[in-house]
């Protein structure tokens, strides 16, 4: 009985540190390749989400990688990086109808980091703020790739060392967001 109270008596600050806290979800597909389950992995990523930031009134910034209610289908959470903010301008991708579009009030522009594997504001469009449920912070599993989620960035070589595949991943991943930033005009405030 006592150890049912004691259950009891710390449940509500379980569900309250989940709900406003931070949170561990469990990563599945192949949107966010490279950044999440990258082909080297064999299992699919845990990743620790901060729901705290969103409910502190920080903004989400460009390429913050985020979770958030699927707007097709609202059972489903899906996983996408932040590509523009309100007032920024992007150059959509097929299929989406216009080629360029201004992403209104309230709303953010996102995209996996896998361009053929992934539906995305390509498909759907800007997306509400509402229907954002976290930032993604740390990945916790594998843990060969633990630590806090970092952006990509130029991979350095030393002359004349030979570049191996990790340096190519890197690299593509580097010239994939480079691309990607050069589509999306920033709001001028």
């Amino acid at each position: 009985m006592k150890s049912v109270l004691r259950v009891l008596y710390w449940l509500p600050l379980g569900i309250a540190f989940t709900r406003y806290g931070y949170t561990l979800k469990t990563v599945r597909g192949r949107s966010m390749q490279p950044t999440l389950n990258p082909d080297t992995s064999a299992s699919h990523d845990v990743v620790l989400f901060d729901r705290f930031t969103l409910h502190s009134g920080r903004p989400i910034q460009k390429g913050d990688v985020v979770s958030l209610r699927d707007p097709v289908d609202s059972r489903k959470m899906i996983v996408k990086r932040v590509i523009a903010v309100a007032d920024d301008v992007v150059q959509t991708l097929p299929p989406y109808p216009d080629t360029e579009v201004l992403v209104p009030e309230g709303h953010i522009w996102v995209e996996g980091d896998e361009p053929f594997r992934t539906l995305d504001s390509n498909t759907f469009g800007p997306v509400p703020l509402g229907l954002v449920d976290a930032k993604l912070s740390y990945i916790l599993w594998p843990l060969h790739r633990a630590g806090p989620l970092k952006p990509p960035e130029r991979p350095l070589s030393k002359t004349g060392a030979p570049r191996d595949y990790q340096w190519r991943d890197a690299m593509a991943a580097f010239e994939r967001e480079r691309k990607r930033q050069a589509r999306v005009t920033a709001a001028a405030h």
